[in-house]
């Protein structure tokens, strides 16, 4: 159990490293972390729970940046 956590905190180092950048890494670390604890419990994949939730993460979080971008357009009157 502890040797599934290890793996999955170092994918999610090493992951973070990769995507070198504030704005690219949000939500990969809360993603992999999340991933890392389903793929463990989900048959020992912690590893692949963590690249998983990473990519998630930063799928949510881009998207959830869209919106608050969209929200702060003002609405043209024509």
């Amino acid at each position: 159990m502890k040797a599934g956590f290890i793996k999955a905190a170092l994918a999610a180092v090493v992951l973070t490293s990769v995507t070198v950048g504030t704005a690219n890494a949000a939500g990969c670390m809360k993603g992999a972390v999340v991933g890392a604890v389903a793929g463990h419990y989900a048959g020992h994949h912690a590893v692949v729970g963590a690249v998983g939730g990473c990519l998630v993460g930063r799928h949510m979080a881009r998207k959830q940046a869209q919106e608050r971008a969209a929200q702060r357009q003002p609405v043209k009157v024509e």
